[in-house]
């Protein structure tokens, strides 16, 4: 029997078989040395915790830019982030088939090295997009033409293809692309040459950014702007060649030309930026709170107020939005640059001496307590609160004063006055749980000196604080980011909030006549402070929008003579709060909450003007009070003095002449009142007060009833009504010797209302008073009596 043969089909197939098995062992082996390959040499994508650091102000803006080691200036976006325009044209000019390809496009490879052998030169790019991203990556040591960095380009590509989506190889080039200098991506481009966010390029400049990473050293449009322009055409010729964009509108492109501008890192908020990046080190965008044409505004002004100042004067001032407590301008300093002014120094979160800027809260804490109103009778007179004896700014005492007057021209004893009676300790608790944290001196505690500035607070506590004025005595931290969380904490009840805010807005601008402004600028609620010796200059304010804070002085707290908060700081601070976006509402007072009343209350007592027994109304005060409560004049503090209030006792009906219980005579006797005010009031009081205030004498046959008031005092060495003169060639000038008669306790001596000097008893006291015209020397005793003399300095 014959040998059976196979059959040729069977034949074919196998060979079929043995052909796919190779096939597959090949591809197989392709894949394993790609493997290998991609582990030989793993794709050197960049770090995206290492790198620069951008800090953006709300609208996308840099703020200032932090280079990475290497010096390369980055602002970090993705796609979404870039203009659309942008985007066609870079894909339509640099790779059409990006969507497409696996990395290289043989294709085009095939046409550029036909045209490189039949030209002898490069005519058409055969590089992918993808490509351009692995010459960034993984940049050849020598030309980036040769056949061998060509074929790198290529592996590396297909590489960068297996691990990465097409959005994050061209989100590789939006970041990474090369730009001229030490600029690199389309959004550092695009703020460094045009000034704006790569969102917002028009056609004209998306072809320059287009073509700019191809040349950039020749084509760089601050150095070469006619050859940019040249290399723009070309681009805008493409797209329209290609139908991407039609004629007209590459024709009208091409209209636009091409600026040529200087190169310069931002740096606006330099201290702010600084201060976010430290915060959080590894973003590499930090998005901030910041107006962007708001703060390069108020920097601009800031460095043009200062520039006539002293040396080394620096100055920070904050802006905030009330509603949400964002910052919109923050200026840390005068000059960032400045060694001089210490300009790196931040002095909005400096530990500085408030001065005078915590009255308001202390005054509202009051009101919440049922101390005061905003019509009560304080006394501007000197006093002495065991050994510490404040004295006003200017050395003047005003007697008599409301509230409002004491807060609105900052006097300084009726605020030691109420924080006395307040309490030190709880004052700075309640500011401490608002968020105002207070430094003290090592082995210091609060005490009755911090209302005048003697502790340390920080710019940023105080402008939250302030906010609460126009955010119903909610204070606030400062945010900075968007993401940062809104802190309220109560300070004050909205009702106290208001008439705090109130008297401060009552309070004219400087070379203003009234409260009242038909300009219809903003109303604002204004401070200032000067802390001890010069060393700090403060003004704080805010309209129902925005609240605002200046601090002036010297970083190394050396005095700065003459330079105090409301000829230095509050004439920037209105220039600013004249410069925000006034709402409708900045230019009218906010109506008063529902607890909130006006009423007329009466002097020296302090009670409701319908409340008041007649004839004990000397003066009648308007004051806005909360729910309803007014409380009575504030006692004396020391009880050797009399106490304001109502004097009742009894006269004789015939003669007037004051009764005691116990009188010889048989007297006809009718019942009587007397409105006393407080004692150290007394020498302010007009002569009609005075008198009315005194209690009739008494008669001859009553006892003592302890009621005769302070025993008088009497100047002695200076007559009623002297004229004087200094000795002819005299070169001392008038200096008088007088002494306080009558008292055994300290004696405040006052010219013209200004303590010039002290003594206890009948000591003597000396002073120069060589300038010419009519005066009044006034002995003020600690008990409240007094004695007052009036003389005339001829020159």
């Amino acid at each position: 029997m014959a040998p059976m043969r196979p059959r040729s089909g069977a034949a074919s197939g196998g060979r079929a078989r043995r052909g796919g098995l190779w096939c597959a062992l090949v591809v197989m082996l392709l894949v394993d040395a790609g493997m290998l390959a991609d582990l030989a040499f793993p794709l050197p994508l960049p770090d995206p915790r290492e790198g620069g650091t951008v800090v953006v102000a709300s609208n996308g803006a840099p703020l200032r830019m932090f280079a990475d080691r290497e010096g390369i200036w980055r602002h970090p976006v993705d796609p979404g982030q870039v203009s659309g325009l942008y985007l066609q044209a870079l894909l339509a000019y640099e790779d059409r088939h990006f969507r497409h390809h696996p990395g290289i496009n043989p294709v085009a490879l095939a046409r550029a090295g036909w045209q490189w052998l039949r030209e002898g030169r490069v005519v058409s790019g055969g590089s992918t997009l993808t490509m351009q991203v692995a010459r960034i990556l993984d940049p050849p040591k020598g030309s980036s033409r040769t056949a061998s960095a060509k074929l790198r380009q290529m592996a590396r590509a297909l590489q960068i293809e297996a691990h990465l989506s097409k959005d994050e190889i061209l989100s590789l080039y939006l970041n990474r692309a090369p730009f001229g200098g030490t600029i690199e991506g389309v959004e550092a481009a695009s703020w460094a040459y045009l000034g704006k966010p790569a969102s917002r390029l028009s056609r004209a400049e998306a072809a320059l950014l287009v073509v700019l990473p191809q040349a950039p050293s020749r084509w760089r449009p601050d150095r070469e702007p006619a050859r940019a322009r040249q290399a723009r055409d070309k681009v805008l010729a493409r797209m329209a060649d290609l139908g991407v964009w039609t004629r007209a509108e590459v024709e009208d492109a091409r209209i636009e030309p091409v600026v040529a501008r200087d190169l310069h890192a931002p740096r606006h908020a330099a201290l702010l930026a600084r201060r976010l990046k430290a915060a959080d080190p590894d973003r590499r965008r930090i998005e901030s709170t910041l107006d962007f044409d708001l703060q390069r505004t108020l920097e601009s002004r800031v460095a043009s107020y200062f520039s006539a100042l002293p040396a080394r004067t620096s100055a920070a001032l904050l802006v905030i939005d009330n509603a949400s407590m964002e910052a919109r301008a923050y200026v840390g300093s005068v000059a960032f640059a400045d060694r001089q002014r210490l300009g790196h120094v931040d002095m909005v979160r400096a530990w500085r001496s408030p001065g005078s800027t915590l009255k308001p809260f202390l005054y509202g804490l009051a009101i919440d307590d049922g101390l005061i109103h905003s019509g009560s009778l304080l006394v501007d007179a000197p006093q002495s609160f065991g050994d510490y004896r404040p004295g006003n700014f200017d050395a003047a005492f005003r007697g008599p004063v409301t509230t409002a007057t004491a807060l609105q021209l900052s006097l300084n004893v009726p605020a030691v006055d109420v924080l006395d009676r307040v309490g030190p300790a709880r004052f700075a608790a309640r500011l401490a749980h608002a968020g105002i944290d207070l430094r003290w001196p090592r082995g210091s505690r609060p005490n009755l000196s911090m209302i005048l500035g003697g502790t340390g607070a920080r710019l940023e506590d105080l402008v939250g604080a302030y906010a609460a004025l126009n955010r119903e005595g909610r204070a606030g931290r400062v945010r900075y980011r968007p993401d940062d969380t809104l802190d309220d904490r109560r300070l004050l009840s909205p009702e106290a909030a208001w008439i705090v805010r109130r008297m401060l807005e009552d309070h004219p601008r400087p070379g203003s006549a009234d409260s009242f402004d038909e300009s219809g600028r903003a109303r604002v609620a204004w401070k200032t402070g000067t802390s001890y010796g010069f060393r700090d200059a403060w003004a704080l304010g805010g309209t129902r929008s925005h609240t605002v804070g200046v601090w002036v002085g010297r970083p190394d707290g050396t005095s700065l003579p003459g330079q105090y908060g409301a000829i230095t700081a509050l004439p920037l601070l209105f220039e600013i709060i004249d410069a925000l976006p006034m709402h409708a509402s900045d230019a009218r007072p906010a109506p008063p909450p529902a607890g909130v009343a006006r009423h007329k209350v009466c002097w020296p007592l302090g009670q409701l003007y319908e409340a008041t027994v007649p004839g004990a109304c000397r003066r009648r005060i308007d004051a806005w009070t909360l729910a309803d409560v007014v409380p009575p004049t504030l006692p004396e503090r020391d009880a050797r003095l009399w106490s304001a209030g109502l004097a009742r006792f009894d006269v004789d009906a015939v003669s007037g002449e004051r009764l005691s219980a116990n009188c010889d005579a048989d007297h006809p006797r009718r019942a009587a009142v007397v409105a006393r005010w407080p004692a150290l009031a007394t020498p302010w009081l007009s002569v009609a007060e005075r008198r009315a205030a005194r209690l009739p004498p008494l008669a001859d046959d009553c006892l003592d009833d302890g009621r005769e008031g302070l025993a008088e005092l009497r100047i002695d060495g200076l007559h009623p009504r002297a004229i004087l003169a200094a000795a002819p060639g005299a070169s001392s000038g008038l200096r008088l010797r007088v002494r306080a008669l009558g008292s055994d306790a300290r004696i405040r001596w006052l010219l013209d209302g200004r303590l010039v000097g002290e003594s206890v008893g009948s000591a003597r006291f000396e002073h120069d008073f060589g300038n010419p015209g009519l005066h009044t020397l006034t002995a003020l005793a600690e008990t409240g009596a007094w004695a007052s003399v009036e003389f005339r300095v001829l020159k």
